[in-house]
């Protein structure tokens, strides 16, 4: 994997024909498909499990992208890990993004110890096309106007999301979601707090306003589908 150029934009991605979620977002997002990915692995390789199966997803991200969005999962995991967040939020944030499916204290593990792992995961992965590959440190987006913009799309629904959450249909309810994902605007990065909102919004189908959030999603500059693709725009 070669580095790729540095770029002032908030999030630079190279486009591809249809990218619906990038970095540890889109990692949380295969929560839908994982049952699929799961008889998939266990028909490979013996040490079964569900964190094996997360763990074969990681692996999954460095193939499925373009190089620029494959590194943006380090990048992602990098952020949470060298921020100020307790453990106990990074496991709300997380586990919301995967509608409660996996949680990783289930297995033994803090949030930070699961980051951790899918870090020298993905890493190993990288480092099979590019040995030479050293990971570059972290740049959160901490732009002031993102991080009020962010916190004003949460705010308008942040009940309604509160109530999905606690109250799930499947999975291990999350409490405390609301105040959880305005410290990772706050105090690790607007880019990823703002695309787990997005993810818990998806995953519980909670009505959006798909326009403002789209016209946010442009300010970050993400591929055209990250933001609308799986959201429930109903105004009902």
């Amino acid at each position: 994997m070669a580095h790729e150029p540095e770029s002032d934009a908030p999030g630079e991605f190279l486009e591809g024909i249809y990218t619906t979620d990038i970095g540890l977002t889109w990692v949380a997002s295969q929560w839908e498909v994982l049952e699929e990915v799961y008889r998939e692995y266990v028909r490979s390789r013996p040490d079964h499990g569900p964190v094996m199966v997360w763990l074969r997803i990681v692996e999954m991200s460095v193939d499925e992208f373009d190089r620029s969005k494959a590194a943006q999962l380090g990048e992602d995991i990098r952020r949470l890990l060298n921020s100020s967040l307790t453990d106990a939020t990074i496991r709300t944030v997380w586990l919301a993004a995967t509608h409660g499916v996996f949680d990783p204290n289930e297995h033994g593990m803090s949030a930070g110890a699961w980051l951790r792992r899918a870090e020298e995961t993905w890493l190993a992965r990288v480092r099979e096309d590019d040995p030479a590959f050293e990971p570059p440190p972290p740049r959160p987006v901490a732009d002031d106007e993102l991080r009020r913009a962010v916190l004003e799309a949460l705010h308008p629904v942040a009940e309604r999301l509160s109530r999905a959450v606690e109250d799930p249909p499947f999975g291990t309810p999350v409490s405390g979601l609301v105040p959880a994902l305005e410290r990772v605007v706050t105090e690790c990065c607007a880019d990823l707090g703002y695309r787990l909102f997005l993810r818990a919004m998806k995953a519980y189908h909670v009505p959006a306003d798909r326009p403002g959030l789209v016209a946010l999603g442009e300010r970050f500059g993400y591929p055209e589908w990250v933001v609308p693709e799986g959201l429930n725009d109903r105004t009902d």
